[in-house]
């Protein structure tokens, strides 16, 4: 079983305020405030450096594992805003950045219980359609998104981009990457389970990892979309 000792570009903001227009909810630890949620993600596009090879997300992060599941929604409510956010596999999800939820305080929530659970920025790699990736541009993400880690959190500033990590849907689809290198010649990476990023609870997704080497050059071919491309540091 690969070792996951790299940590992810994420700004780990456990998001835990209780506002006032949850306090006629049932249970603790099963909302968050939208205010909390939107200045977390606000971060990232007042972020000033290079990201143009980025997207960002909001993770539902269960303090259970094994409890998201299939067909679980984050659920906005306010006075005027009620809406339903499509979550992956992952728990990620687009948080619209909308003035009325703000002002109001707005609550997420997820659609069913969870036992709890945490919120998080999560940072990563944009897919492309043709799932080809440029091993020098992959590089160069990684640097955008480790220029977004040490901005967000101090404690990045020591780390160093060692590579990528491709995570897969567990079924539906396969987990076959190869690296083609500039003299034609291809090798596929062996894929092992683990957690789409780290911290996270849920470690059987199929991952494969590619490790950056010195002034490699060629691409690194995914024969399925992957859920997530996630910079490693070290």
């Amino acid at each position: 079983m690969m070792r996951y000792a790299p940590i992810t570009a994420c700004v780990c903001l456990l998001l835990t305020a209780l506002p006032a227009a949850a306090q006629s909810q049932p249970l603790a630890g099963e909302w968050v405030s939208y205010r909390d949620a939107y200045r977390a993600m606000v971060l990232f596009d007042k972020y000033g450096g290079a990201k143009n090879l980025l997207q960002t997300h909001l993770q539902v992060a269960p303090k259970e594992k094994g409890v998201l599941g299939e067909g679980v929604q984050l659920v906005l409510s306010g006075k005027s805003v009620q809406t339903s956010l499509p979550l992956d596999a992952t728990g990620r999800g687009t948080l619209p950045l909308l003035k009325a939820a703000y002002d109001e305080n707005a609550v997420l929530a997820p659609s069913r219980r969870l036992g709890g659970f945490v919120i998080r920025p999560r940072v990563s790699l944009a897919p492309r359609a043709d799932g080809a990736y440029d091993l020098a541009e992959l590089r160069v993400a990684c640097e955008q998104a480790l220029g977004f880690a040490r901005y967000a959190d101090a404690t990045a500033r020591g780390r160093q981009c060692a590579g990528v990590r491709l995570v897969f849907a567990r079924k539906g689809v396969e987990a076959a990457v190869r690296v083609r290198r500039a003299d034609g010649a291809e090798q596929a990476l062996p894929v092992a389970r683990g957690p789409a990023f780290a911290g996270d609870l849920d470690d059987d997704f199929p991952v494969v990892v590619y490790r950056f080497a010195a002034a490699e050059r060629g691409q690194l071919i995914s024969y399925n979309a992957p859920l997530a491309i996630v910079p490693l540091f070290e």
